[in-house]
């Protein structure tokens, strides 16, 4: 392309009207031009690109428009190792005809080199290093927040919706499940709500412990073929996966096949829940609703309604009373305290 011939820049779209303030495509298939101040590059790396004629520019077409750290750090480096190997080359090959011609002489800076050869080798070794260098620091930073919002959004083992935190079997370090699981016919028109003693637990790894020492007295005990609930709630706010929405419980006689079973992680006949556990239990029963899991007009059931126990112990079934679609449904135990003393 002609020198007078009229240019328009890559990236702004003005008019380059003096030569010294453009820079050209390395790429021989594009050759396009651009304003010096449109590459983004700083001065020193501009003056870098003058002094040594072996690298390149290219423009971000070229580039595939490099728009990460990583793809540029890593032409940035495929560019320094092509350097480096020329230099080598080159000071191989001047050690050796000095060997022959004048070995007694050595330059300061850079062997058989003139002085002001040498500097610019070293300047520009030195320049190379430095970008390197605040690359890989800017990479490392990258590298430590996006691993932290994936370890927080996208671990399998963990499932957020909205407020709601969803750990696995896997998550809290259960056991897997034995044989198959009998599936429920979806959707569902009973929760029901009981305890599991003996402790509250309110960290993830105290709820994690009190889970798989329910687990193994379903598994171990009574030969089931996994945890006989849905779902547990932790007192730390979390909830632990048992069964999920899909599969048949084992928690409430005659009443598994059409409900799903939730039971909070400790004793509540002196002691409230946490409130964490019971928003969350409440945002769980709403997921429920909204992936059909569970009918919209469900009803919401204390174990003690059904069975004959006094689980959910007063404190926690005082308050689901006071939840949506609890159904007071009342029945008459005979013994049914000295049931609970057998």
């Amino acid at each position: 392309m002609s020198r007078n011939t009229l240019e328009i820049c890559l990236k702004c779209h003005g008019i380059i009207v003096d030569n010294d303030r453009r820079i050209e495509c390395d790429n021989g298939f594009c050759a396009r031009s651009c304003h010096r101040k449109c590459t983004e590059l700083s001065e020193d790396q501009l003056k870098v690109l003058e002094m040594v004629p072996n690298l390149r520019w290219k423009c971000d077409t070229c580039l595939n428009r490099v728009q990460t750290g990583a793809q540029m750090s890593k032409w940035l480096e495929t560019s320094l190792r092509e350097h480096e190997k020329r230099l080598e080359i080159l000071e191989e090959g001047l050690v050796k005809r000095s060997k022959h011609e004048d070995p007694a002489q050595t330059p300061p800076i850079c062997p058989f080199l003139p002085n002001t050869v040498g500097r610019k080798a070293v300047t520009v070794t030195v320049v190379f290093v430095t970008l390197t260098f605040l690359l890989g620091i800017v990479l490392a930073t990258t590298t430590n927040l996006f691993g932290k919002t994936l370890n927080q959004t996208n671990d399998p083992e963990v499932h957020v919706d909205g407020k709601l935190v969803v750990i696995s079997i896997r998550g809290w370090a259960g056991m897997p499940t034995r044989g198959k699981l009998e599936p429920l016919n979806l959707p569902v028109s009973k929760v029901i709500i009981s305890e599991t003693p003996p402790e509250m637990c309110k960290t993830q790894e105290s709820c994690s412990y009190w889970a798989r020492v329910t687990q193994s007295r379903h598994m171990d005990t009574f030969n089931w073929g996994q945890i006989g609930y849905n779902f547990l709630v932790g007192g730390d706010g979390r909830i632990y996966e048992g069964r999920g929405w899909n599969y048949m419980g084992a928690h409430t006689r005659d009443n598994n096949n059409n409900s799903i079973g939730i039971s909070f992680l400790g004793t509540f006949r002196r002691q409230e829940p946490t409130q964490k556990s019971l928003e969350a239990c409440q945002l769980l029963i709403a997921q429920g609703v909204r992936l059909k899991k569970l009918m919209p007009d469900y009803q919401l059931l204390g174990h003690r309604q059904i069975t004959g126990t006094l689980m959910p112990g007063e404190e926690l079934y005082r308050i689901i009373q006071t939840w949506n679609n609890w159904y007071n449904l009342t029945k008459t135990w005979p013994d049914l305290h000295m049931t609970q003393l057998l």
